[in-house]
């Protein structure tokens, strides 16, 4: 996770949004206030919720050969087409998916002190608060975050790791386990719909850097004029998302210029393509702007993992997705400055990818 900035960061009083859905339930203050072109379309009818692809895991690691074919080609048709695909028999205990979420509920409903031991600072993303708000003005996302490095250990914090609820820490770990070896399986089927040795990521990545972020969007009174989270593309390679179940659905996804509503498949898990798997496949597969919106009356909750290359390497477009008429598109970086980079930036669309651009 990123270092702390250097010069002290005015972010101006940040209201907790769970506090003030509780002390004035119909009150938006005007930093929550989206200007016009912002304010989000709230329509559900937007995209019926089969348009968004679904990958059968179990085809994959257990399939007959026509089936894994089959499934390879879908799981191609999902990078390409939405950079976004729902995977079902993920091979993750439903019961783990139920203690994740049921811990990360229980943080949320302590009580504000409580939260408070485990402060982000400003400029930073581990700790309970709002990441990515740099100035008094900037205009505020209708959720509370709690987020932690996980792997490797030097980019964790122990001091935000709560002590409350009691079985926290001990899920996180084995959740972020399972969830580490799904990616690493994804990313060996996603490496063949290129045409790539199995292990190209893996082998490129080194030790993988993983985060985990619960985000908790109360019920807004006035839902047209707030973001739960502003649009954005994920900086990670491939980033895992549990909607909470039952929830309102939240996650929209910029699709040929129309936000498209996600509807979660029960005991499904959402993933999308994030900013170094465009860069690595030289564009053939892209980041997709996506962002939340929030109920009138139903609060909601996502725990998501973020999986990206270790902050050492070197990445680029692969030779092997390069040629006259694919010219490469980014230069080299190195992983850990395009971080800091993305970190230190408040969320704006795909403008972070800029950094990498040609």
């Amino acid at each position: 996770m990123a270092p702390v900035p250097l010069s002290p960061i005015k972010v101006g009083h940040i209201e907790d949004v769970q506090e003030l859905r509780k002390v004035k339930p119909t009150t938006i203050p005007e930093r929550f206030v989206r200007d016009m072109t912002e304010r989000p379309t709230l329509a559900t009818d937007l995209s019926s919720p089969s348009d968004i692809p679904i990958i059968d895991f179990s085809k994959l690691i257990k399939g007959d050969k026509d089936e894994v074919h089959s499934e390879i080609m879908k799981l191609a048709t999902a990078c390409e087409e939405w950079g976004f695909f729902q995977v079902i028999n993920h091979e993750i205990e439903l019961s783990l998916l139920e203690s994740i979420e049921k811990v990360a509920k229980e943080f949320f409903m302590l009580p504000l002190e409580e939260k408070q031991k485990y402060p982000m600072a400003p400029g930073t993303v581990q700790g309970y608060g709002q990441a990515f708000v740099f100035s008094e003005d900037q205009k505020l996302d209708w959720c509370n975050m709690f987020a932690l490095g996980v792997e490797p250990h030097y980019i964790r914090n122990p001091k935000l790791w709560p002590t409350k609820p009691a079985k926290f820490s001990e899920t996180v770990e084995l959740y972020s386990r399972e969830v580490r070896k799904l990616c690493n399986n994804l990313l060996k089927y996603i490496a063949m719909t290129l045409g790539l040795r199995q292990q190209a990521f893996e082998e490129m990545f080194g030790v993988a850097v993983q985060a985990i972020r619960m985000n908790y969007y109360p019920a807004c009174s006035r839902p047209d004029l707030v973001l739960g989270l502003s649009p954005h593309s994920d900086g990670s390679a491939l980033t895992v998302l549990q909607q909470g179940k039952g929830n309102s659905v939240g996650l929209q996804i910029l699709k040929d210029n129309t936000w498209v509503p996600v509807q979660p498949i029960p005991n499904a898990l959402v993933i999308n393509i994030g900013d170094t798997i465009e860069v690595l496949t030289n564009g053939k597969y892209k980041s997709v702007e996506h962002r939340a919106v929030t109920h009138k009356e139903k609060d909601r909750l996502s725990i998501v993992t973020f999986y990206a290359p270790s902050y050492e390497i070197e990445l680029g477009p692969m030779p092997e997705l390069v040629d006259i008429n694919n010219p490469c598109k980014y230069r080299r970086y190195n992983h850990g400055e395009y971080s800091k980079h993305y970190v230190t930036n408040k969320l704006q669309g795909k403008k972070t990818l800029d950094f990498a651009k040609i």
